[in-house]
């Protein structure tokens, strides 16, 4: 009789763990096919299991559609580079949860990384992202490391010409690169910290590693699941009369601790850690190490270093009611309307009060 495999790492995803073959040794065709691209590549294409897709989509972008400041982005934004989002938009729109809930992702996301996939946040673009590539793994991340991975869907056919979705093969393969790597500290910093710190790095491996990206062109109702590490954004929109809907998904996975790498110096006792709420149920992750959960007044002591400005200033005449008024989404969504300001509204050209007749 042979003996039971007992995985001797289990704080590393099935995907990518040494003892690949063995934990995937029942795994079903299609299975074995998505956690082999993803285990060689760093992403994989399945087609997104909802009976009644079309509907659904059209449905999410019919009720988005008119969030949008569409001419601020055609006569500003589409020039300079910035995209449109909503951000969680899961808590007020039924559909856009139901594509994030997903039963059989889910199922299918545990499978590929031995833990139960949670889903933790929704981002819904209708243009391109026109965003530098990037990996997720220094916005969000966990204990152990590579514990989250993302699902992008395309709510319609996307061409060349709308800023597909790019990204570099293989590059999940990569060390997971934060703070002490570069030699930067946010908690010391006097400058706005962000990403943009990272992205002469992601151009310099790209380079040394002689990686050439891919894009994604997909068809209504394809999705593309990508690790943790991978490097990925978005192309040029070369044609602002088109338009680009996806959908994103977050996932974490149990028993990790979450936090955020870039406002993280854990050296320096800073800890960024992060509590979001699980899409399927509404009550917030917990932070656990080796079966043991983190105390809260430990997570409260690793913020305790205020954190540098980060976002774009305030315009004088802010008034976050009014922001939020303004904003009928944001407001059902119930999110922070400074903190959205001056990291997303400013770019997407939110009005700052109810428009008046």
């Amino acid at each position: 009789m042979a003996e039971t495999f007992v995985n001797p790492l289990p704080g590393v995803p099935s995907v990518e763990s040494p003892f690949f073959q063995k934990l995937f040794s029942d795994a079903d065709p299609e299975t074995m096919r998505i956690a082999q691209d993803l285990r060689e590549h760093g992403y994989a294409i399945f087609d997104f299991p909802d009976s009644n897709f079309d509907a659904v989509a059209e449905s999410i972008k019919s009720d988005l559609s008119g969030t949008f400041n569409w001419d601020h982005w055609r006569d500003y934004g589409y020039e300079h580079g910035e995209g449109m989002r909503v951000q969680d938009a899961w808590q007020a729109n039924e559909n856009v949860r139901r594509l994030a809930a997903n039963q059989k992702v889910t199922d299918l996301l545990s499978k590929l990384y031995g833990r139960q996939a949670h889903p933790f946040q929704t981002l819904n673009f209708p243009v391109g992202t026109q965003q530098h590539y990037h990996t997720d793994s220094i916005h969000f991340s966990s204990m152990p490391e590579r514990f989250m991975c993302g699902v992008w869907i395309a709510l319609e056919d996307i061409s060349e010409e709308a800023g597909p979705l790019v990204y570099y093969p293989g590059s999940h393969k990569w060390p997971i690169y934060t703070n002490e790597h570069l030699g930067v500290c946010s908690a010391e910093s006097d400058e706005r910290f962000n990403q943009s710190v990272y992205e002469p790095v992601w151009r310099a491996l790209v380079e040394a590693h002689d990686v050439k990206p891919k894009t994604f062109t997909a068809k209504k109702g394809q999705a593309l699941i990508w690790t943790a590490n991978l490097l990925h954004g978005g192309l040029k929109q070369t044609d602002s009369g088109l338009t680009r809907w996806s959908q994103v998904n977050h996932y974490y996975f149990d028993g990790c601790a979450y936090y955020t790498p870039m406002y993280s110096d854990p050296a320096f006792g800073v800890i960024d850690f992060r509590t979001p709420p699980n899409v399927n149920t509404g009550k917030r992750f917990k932070n656990q190490y080796a079966g043991h959960d983190i105390p809260e007044d430990f997570v409260q002591f690793t913020k305790s270093r205020p954190r540098k400005d980060v976002g774009a200033p305030l315009p004088p005449d802010f008034d976050p009611k009014l922001y939020l008024d303004a904003n009928e989404d944001l407001r059902k969504a119930n999110v922070d309307p400074i903190a959205h300001y001056r990291t997303y509204g400013h770019k997407e050209g939110r009005p700052l009060r109810p428009l008046t007749d």
